[in-house]
C-alpha cells in the first residue's frame, strides 16, 4: 500500500515510465529481476511540494541497504546451471547468501563489502535517475502540478 495518495494518481504514468526505462536497466549491471526487487524496496517521495521551484521526485532508498544481499542471490542463482534458477546451484547459493548475511551483520568475515556498497550506489543512482525521468514524464504530460499538489496536501 501506497503512504501517499499522490501515487496512486500516477500508476499509468510509471507504467509508461518503466517501458521507456527498461532500455535503461539492460544497460545497467541489474537484470530485470533484481530491478523489481530494487523497486520494491524505493519509496519515491516529493521534496519541497508548496514550492513549485524545488518540488521534485526523490528516491527514498533507505530500505535498500536490506536487499543488497538478495541481489546477489538473483544473480547467483540465474548462473546457476545455465541460469534455471531452481536447481541445487540456487539453493546453495542461497544458504550461502544466507549464511554470508548472517556473518556479515555479525561483523564477521567478509563478504564482499566493497561489493556490497558498489551495488547499494549503483541503486541509488539508478532509482533517481528513473525519479528524475518519472518526473520529466509527469512534467511532459502536463500532471506534475496536480501531483504536486496532491502530495502537498498529503503531507
Amino acid at each position: 500500500m501506497s503512504d501517499s495518495p499522490w501515487t496512486d494518481r500516477i500508476v499509468g504514468e510509471r507504467m509508461t515510465v518503466d517501458q521507456a526505462f527498461a532500455e535503461r536497466i539492460q544497460q545497467s549491471q541489474f537484470s530485470n529481476q533484481q530491478w523489481s526487487l530494487i523497486m520494491t524496496a524505493t519509496e519515491f517521495e516529493i521534496e519541497h511540494p508548496d514550492d513549485p521551484d524545488r518540488a521534485r521526485i526523490i528516491a527514498n532508498t533507505d530500505k535498500l541497504d536490506g536487499i543488497i544481499p538478495e541481489l546477489e542471490n538473483i544473480q547467483s542463482g540465474m548462473g546457476a546451471m545455465g541460469g534455471s534458477g531452481a536447481g541445487s546451484g540456487n539453493s546453495n547459493a542461497s544458504s550461502g547468501g544466507l549464511l554470508n548475511s548472517i556473518m556479515g551483520a555479525l561483523g564477521m568475515g567478509d563478504d564482499g563489502g566493497s561489493d556490497h556498497q558498489e551495488q547499494l550506489e549503483a541503486a541509488e543512482r539508478l532509482t533517481q535517475e528513473y525519479a528524475d525521468e518519472l518526473q520529466s514524464h509527469l512534467e511532459s504530460k502536463g500532471r506534475w502540478e496536480i501531483v504536486r499538489d496532491a502530495a502537498s496536501d498529503g503531507q
